[in-house]
């Protein structure tokens, strides 16, 4: 798929994101549409993955989500690749749901290893899965994406730490840098100096994405990530993206982290969305 046919994608999925909180009213759709370009990257064309789902992962590339609060986006991805049928985006956050709030394996939803959103928990499970491979002689990559504010929490430091003095050098992670949370601004409610400083201090390579809402600056950078790997170093990607992306009154605020539109704003919203692709 060429990245114009990819690009088509975006705004669809968009379209999930909002319709899937609005019917529930209940979800998190900021940081899902800021992070939009980065799953159709990885799952249109980075990563190796097979939509006929093995829990293992034998010889494909891994995703982790570690901020699990972003389930919407994560869901519309995989069910339009193919994982499941999109009408089931329609059971977010139902009562029996395989679609939880927060990704969930009890259910056996296609494309979920891990149960996530009790954050800083995915880059020590992403550290785990890259063991695994390169103990088994599985030359695959593993992917894993944070948030900023979860960067305020003790175990990714542990991770942190770990993955360089381990030489887990088949593992990409990226830390979706809207400046936002729950709370307010990240620098204000608890401010993270260099990440760039601090990550490489503990021994990762880290690539800065100044353009985490363009498709081929994403691509651009992740294929990068990965002509870097293999040399005894993780790489950590610092991706600036704008929480709420795509729907002007969403952006440039944290107030739309776990906030669904009422009906007039999800009217405003989508009339800024036009897909050449189906609702579900």
């Amino acid at each position: 798929m060429s990245t114009s046919e990819l690009s088509k994608y975006a705004p669809q999925i968009r379209r999930d994101i909002l319709r899937m909180v609005h019917a529930c009213q209940s979800g998190h759709p900021g940081a899902s549409l800021g992070c939009v370009e980065y799953f159709l990257a990885l799952y249109g064309e980075l990563m190796q993955h097979n939509p006929d789902f093995q829990m293992g992962g034998k010889n494909e590339d891994l995703f982790f989500l570690s901020n699990g609060h972003i389930s919407p986006l994560w869901y519309s991805t995989l069910a339009r690749f193919g994982y499941f049928d999109t009408k089931e985006l329609g059971s977010f956050r139902k009562l029996n749901s395989r679609l939880q709030g927060h990704p969930a394996t009890e259910e056996h939803l296609p494309g979920i290893r891990i149960a996530s959103g009790s954050l800083g928990q995915g880059l020590s499970v992403a550290i785990g899965a890259a063991i695994t491979k390169k103990l088994n002689g599985d030359r695959s990559t593993v992917y894993v994406l944070m948030g900023d504010g979860e960067q305020q929490e003790g175990q990714i430091w542990e991770a942190a730490m770990y993955a360089p003095h381990n030489k887990i050098d088949n593992l990409i992670a990226t830390i979706d840098y809207n400046g936002q949370q729950i709370d307010g601004p990240v620098d204000q409610v608890l401010s993270l100096m260099s990440l760039r400083a601090k990550y490489e201090a503990f021994g990762w390579i880290v690539l800065d994405l100044p353009e985490g809402n363009n498709l081929e600056a994403v691509l651009s950078t992740l294929k990068d990530a990965k002509s870097k790997l293999g040399n005894g170093k993780p790489v950590m990607i610092l991706m600036k993206t704008e929480m709420g992306n795509g729907v002007d009154f969403m952006m440039h605020s944290h107030k739309w982290h776990g906030i669904p539109p009422n009906d007039e704003q999800l009217a405003l919203a989508l009339a800024q969305l036009p897909s050449e692709l189906v609702d579900y």
